[in-house]
């Protein structure tokens, strides 16, 4: 098998392991209630795997990633009209987390985690106001702001940490 063989066969097999795993997580943190005020909300611990693709692979990698988790982990975890939600914020988080890899230096990528988490909630919450047809539904968008940044400010360091930890094995 030829050099460039070898290299997209290790990177789709980098990919699908990062898919999976994010769509384990994803359903497993579907499965338990938090006991917060904010209906639905979750960590978002499988972006870990989405930031740790977009820094460590790219653009295409993280998307791809992102999709197969929003598409299988809302089919398994017997979620699908909350696809819509998952992809509304995911793309949203995506395109901020795509953003910020031009910027930030390996030591910041817990930014992008927190940035990306406010993003994900703006566009569950925008999702939210068109399929109910009412601003009213928007009351909860400053706690769980709050909430999903300190949550990304999680994910955004276990995904820096993963980051960090795969460069140093090249």
């Amino acid at each position: 098998m030829g050099g460039g063989r070898r290299a997209a066969l290790r990177r789709l097999l980098t990919d699908a392991l990062l898919a999976a795993s994010a769509t384990v997580i994803f359903i497993i943190e579907a499965q338990i209630p938090l006991p917060v005020p904010v209906p639905g909300f979750r960590l978002g611990l499988a972006n870990i795997f989405t930031i740790c693709a977009a820094f460590a692979a790219g653009p295409l990698d993280a998307a791809g990633v992102l999709a197969v988790r929003i598409l299988l982990g809302n089919l398994f975890a017997g979620q699908p009209v909350a696809m819509i939600y998952s992809a509304a914020g995911g793309v949203l988080c995506l395109a901020v987390t795509l953003i910020l890899r031009r910027v930030l230096t390996g030591r910041q990528i817990w930014v992008s985690g927190a940035l990306g988490a406010l993003a994900h909630t703006a566009g569950q919450t925008l999702c939210a106001v068109v399929m109910f047809g009412t601003w009213s539904v928007a009351a909860y968008f400053p706690l769980a702001a709050a909430m999903s940044v300190a949550a990304g400010v999680f994910t955004g360091l276990a995904a820096q940490f993963a980051v960090a930890a795969a460069d140093r094995r090249r």
